[in-house]
């Protein structure tokens, strides 16, 4: 069997899952949690990068420190915490989904406060000066002139994150979710003497992704940077 006959036989499986006469998984499942968690964790990110260049310390030393252990922490173990912590905290049992997309959202919420930290702290000091003089105040400047304009520089970054996110969604695979790598072993089982074509099919499936929102953020790069030069 090749692994056109794979996609043939599995094709459908591969790209929903069981849907719609089961739980949505495979490829579209990788792209909604994806999406879905980059979209949460964003405000997060936000309300983090926000409090890491506040100027009162209450505020930006326990964030700093924050996301220094997060960033420092591997996606795996904040998948676990998330998995028992928060039947706990909410009293019942969170499915699989859920328990990925809050781990998701707070790894890359962290990791989108340095982005937008980055961004913010890139502009020009007088764009800040400006607005106070003119009377805004201080979360007026950031909402109408700061943000909008270190957002406009920071999307190369937002779609590499985005790039990361994806790939991050294969370890949904530890608490049997659904996702694209999950639905790959479930193929595989069924074809045991075809692992290598199931999983070539599954690198080709995250390269294309991968390397075309790649090279999309490098030419949203190029593009700024042509837009700014002209300015």
């Amino acid at each position: 069997m090749t692994m056109l006959d794979i996609i043939q036989s599995y094709g459908l499986y591969y790209l929903v899952g069981q849907y719609p006469n089961g739980p949505l998984g495979g490829l579209l499942m990788t792209l909604i949690l994806a999406a879905l968690a980059l979209v949460l964790a964003f405000p997060v990110g936000v309300l983090l990068a926000l409090c890491r260049i506040s100027p009162y310390p209450v505020l930006r030393l326990p964030v700093t420190g924050l996301v220094y252990v997060l960033r420092g922490t591997p996606l795996l173990m904040v998948i676990f915490w998330a998995y028992f912590l928060l039947p706990t905290l909410t009293g019942q049992r969170t499915d699989q989904f859920g328990t990925m997309l809050a781990a998701l959202v707070i790894f890359d919420g962290v990791y989108l406060a340095e982005i937008i930290r980055a961004g913010i702290l890139g502009l020009p000091r007088g764009q800040m000066e400006s607005s106070r003089s003119l009377g805004f105040s201080y979360l007026a400047t950031m909402r109408l002139v700061i943000m909008p304009q270190a957002f406009r520089n920071m999307l190369p970054s937002l779609v590499n994150q985005f790039v990361s996110t994806i790939k991050e969604t294969s370890l949904g695979y530890i608490i049997s979710l659904s996702e694209v790598s999950f639905v790959a072993s479930q193929i595989t089982a069924q074809l045991p003497t075809k692992p290598l074509q199931v999983y070539a099919l599954l690198g080709l499936t995250y390269f294309v992704m991968c390397f075309s929102l790649s090279r999309f953020a490098y030419w949203l790069e190029k593009h700024l940077a042509v837009r700014s030069a002209k300015v």
